[in-house]
């Protein structure tokens, strides 16, 4: 398994391991350390960051969890359709707008959507029985996951033997 975390080096200990607030401290906590200028918290899309990123949460990021462990088949039958409701209403958004899912500029929800889209042909469609569709079946969605895999530095931090390793070595999903 494997977990994010933020290592403190100096004082020996993890810092956080919340992927959405290591995003955070990443974007806003290292100021004259950090280099390039990616701002992925901007101002000017704050509402709209908080708004999408509770959602994609809800729905997608934990939706497909929810479907994998769902215990009964109303509990699947609801998180599944939530999850395709959720990837059908980003693939409309990128449709309409983009490249980046509030317009001309990367925010953290990319990068939370990403996370997602880039596990989910290899673990989520079989192993968690989110198999409606793939995302290689959503034009703009696949796209839009490509794109940011093709970002400086991101394909480098995606291991796709080590998703499958670690997604289909959980007991409770495949004994």
């Amino acid at each position: 398994a494997t977990v994010p975390v933020l290592w403190d080096k100096q004082r020996r200990r993890i810092v956080n391991n919340e992927s959405a607030d290591i995003l955070r401290i990443l974007n806003d906590g290292f100021g004259a350390l950090a280099r390039g200028k990616t701002e992925l918290r901007p101002a000017k899309l704050l509402a709209e960051i908080t708004a999408l990123a509770g959602h994609l949460y809800t729905e997608l990021n934990n939706g497909v969890y929810r479907a994998g462990f769902a215990t009964t088949q109303k509990a699947y039958d609801e998180a599944v359709a939530q999850v395709f409701a959720c990837l059908n209403g980003m693939e409309a958004r990128l449709e309409e707008g983009g490249p980046y899912l509030l317009g001309q500029q990367l925010t953290e929800v990319d990068l939370r959507l990403f996370v997602t889209l880039v596990r989910f042909d290899v673990a989520y469609v079989g192993l968690f029985k989110c198999n409606w569709r793939r995302i290689a079946d959503y034009p703009a969605l696949n796209a839009y996951m490509l794109r940011i895999l093709n970002l400086p530095g991101m394909r480098e931090t995606v291991r796709i033997d080590h998703i499958k390793a670690g997604y289909y070595s959980i007991k409770a999903l495949n004994p």
